[in-house]
């Protein structure tokens, strides 16, 4: 996300129709397991069976000669196969299996091989169609416009099913003229691991995410206090019976004496701050079930400290940037709770929309996140209420700015925000980059969705810049603003966690740099030096903040340069195309290495395997 220490700156068939049971996956705190879970408990299986169609039809049902060793068509494996459509003429293909996964596993992976061929001439309309699916989850769908020479393997994570009994499926839909077949071969729904406690699925909760700020400042800006309410949703199978807050600026204080304080908690019970001050449980006062939704309220307090930080004061110019708390995530690895890291970002949270309201000063502008809107307050005061939809965090800064404002050609509004020292001639030059990058990215990645987006410019940051939804902090740097102006899509529109999987954003917003200044990378691989054979780009920022030299040349520079080979092997068009789908397939959701590689490599024939273990990205 920042770039803190930033190099720069020095169809046709539904194959199985499956009831499946999928056990339960694998939950544990971060700091201490969740579950004492045993790996014996769980005996790993394969649960399909006959899937690669060599004993004839049992145990499958569906449409009469789908599993067939005909000519015109080859297996992956053996002599058989799943040949679905391929008719040239109006047709649907379905094929069903009944499985029963064992219980006690905590990692479910439906796996299978597909190849597709047609006779249709577009490349830009889906005429005939393969749905995958597993109960009312689709899972994929393929087309005429995926046809390639030879298998490639899709997998799933079906692992969310926990405990249930669903449909896996696929299927087939060819229309009238030119043929489309969809072969499928070798299918598998593999499980591992487990425990004796069954943990929580992998759905990422809370959800439905709302926050309500309401905040009056002193007389500087640098001190803050009100209330936020936040409400949300469960959307995970599993209760909710309790939620964290983030307090991620109290690691710029002196435990207990904190910058962030929070008291007064209504909607559930406060537990004593942990994790540094920065986690802050809340019970709720009933466990909620899937669906249903709760809110709590609290009073909070801010004292900006001093120092030119994402978080901190330099002179009469406050930076306000993780200050608001937010919720924390339960996913498949239980409650998100990693502590706090200087040398990168930890802020793992999902989409959510703010209301801040901010009385302060007229003397004082206010840059913030989000769409703002000043009224006049109390005598020589004025209120600034921003609100932003879709966003995963809040920041804003306090002072006596020089601003400059313009709109790029796709309308989006940019506003340069500058500290003193900074000349009229660098703002603008500033104000120029901003409104060439944000229109850049957009280009490549998705419009930007939020309306306007605030650059405040002090040369003292020590970190370089940093970026927030719609504001971002930075030096005057033409590379280091496109930098962080590309962050708005890799962590802002497409999350990640950020810090067990800090490549995600940062090597993407990295590589998204290089394209919006016109560098293509070449040959930036060769000169890869690894410190240990266990070094790699998706090392977690616990490995980085214990190997802090190696963190911006591995994350940063590896990173960017891994993609850079990959636009190589794809070719510029199937990567352009690849990143754009990746990022519209998973806008305000989140990215993961999985997914990412599963993604890149139905955009292409060649096997990917040893190139991702040629740059190291595992996951």
């Amino acid at each position: 996300m920042s770039n803190r220490l930033l190099p720069v700156l020095a169809g046709a068939a539904l194959l199985a129709a499956a009831a499946v049971t999928v056990p339960a996956t694998a939950a544990s705190a971060t700091t201490a397991p969740a579950h004492a879970a045993s790996a014996a408990d769980c005996t790993p299986t394969q649960v399909v069976a006959n899937g690669g169609f060599e004993s004839g039809t049992s145990p499958w049902t569906g449409s009469t000669a789908v599993i067939t060793n005909r000519a015109g068509q080859s297996a992956h494996g053996g002599s058989s196969f799943a040949w679905l459509d391929g008719r040239g003429s109006t047709h649907t293909d379905t094929l069903a299996q009944s499985v029963t996964v064992p219980t006690g596993c905590s990692t479910a992976t439906l796996s299978f091989w597909l190849h597709i061929d047609t006779a249709e001439t577009t490349t830009s309309v889906a005429y005939d169609k393969l749905t995958a699916k597993i109960g009312g989850t689709t899972l994929a769908t393929y087309s005429n416009l995926d046809a390639r020479s030879g298998y490639l393997q899709k997998s799933f994570d079906v692992s969310s099913f926990a405990g249930q009994t669903v449909t896996l499926s696929f299927s087939g839909v060819e229309d009238p003229s030119l043929q489309t077949s969809f072969v499928v071969d070798d299918v598998a729904l593999n499980t591992s691991g487990g425990g004796t406690t069954p943990p929580p699925d992998a759905t990422r909760t809370p959800a439905s995410l709302g926050y309500t700020v309401n905040l009056t400042s002193d007389s500087t800006g640098g001190s803050w206090t009100g209330h936020e309410s936040a409400t949300f949703s469960n959307a995970s199978p599993t209760a909710l019976s309790e939620v964290y807050l983030r307090l991620w600026d109290n690691y710029h204080g002196s435990c207990p004496s904190t910058p962030i304080t929070v008291t007064n908690v209504t909607g559930g019970t406060a537990a004593a701050l942990t994790v540094g001050c920065t986690a802050l449980k809340i019970t709720l006062p009933t466990p909620l079930a899937q669906g249903q939704s709760g809110s709590i309220g609290f009073d909070l307090g801010i004292t900006v400290p001093d120092g030119a930080d994402r978080f901190g004061r330099d002179g009469a110019f406050s930076f306000i940037g993780n200050a608001l708390p937010v919720l924390a995530i339960r996913d498949a690895a239980g409650w998100h709770l990693d502590p706090y890291t200087n040398n990168g970002e930890s802020f793992y949270s999902l989409a959510a929309d703010f209301t801040v309201t901010l009385d302060h000063p007229s003397g004082l502008l206010v840059p913030a996140t989000g769409t703002s809107v000043d009224t006049p307050g109390a005598a020589g005061r004025t209120v600034t209420k921003a609100t932003a939809g879709q966003v995963r965090d809040f920041a804003w800064a306090a002072g006596p700015f020089s601003r400059i404002s313009g709109t790029s050609p796709a309308g989006v509004k940019v506003n340069v925000y500058s500290v003193s020292g900074i000349s009229s001639a660098s703002a603008q030059s500033m104000l120029s980059t901003s409104i060439s990058a944000i229109d850049a990215h957009a280009q490549r990645f998705g419009a930007y969705p939020y309306g306007e987006v605030d650059a405040v410019l002090d040369n003292n940051f020590w970190f370089g810049g940093m970026e927030y939804p719609g504001f971002v902090l930075d030096l005057v740097s033409t590379t280091a603003l496109t930098h962080e102006l590309g962050h708005q899509w890799f962590y802002g529109i497409v999350g990640d966690d950020e810090y067990n999987s800090p490549w995600l954003d940062e090597a993407f917003t990295d590589y998204a740099t290089d394209l919006a200044l016109g560098s293509t990378g070449s040959g930036c691989w060769n000169s890869v030096s690894w410190a240990s054979t266990a070094e790699k780009i998706t090392d977690s920022m616990a490995y980085w903040d214990a190997h802090s030299s190696r963190y911006s040349t591995v994350v940063y520079d590896y990173g960017k340069c891994a993609l850079h080979d990959l636009q190589r092997v794809l070719g510029d068009t199937a990567m352009t195309k690849l990143l754009h789908d990746y990022a519209q397939s998973h806008w305000y959701g989140v990215s993961t290495t999985a997914e990412f590689k599963a993604a890149a490599q139905a955009a292409t024939s060649t096997d990917l395997t040893s190139f991702w273990t040629q740059h190291r990205i595992e996951g």
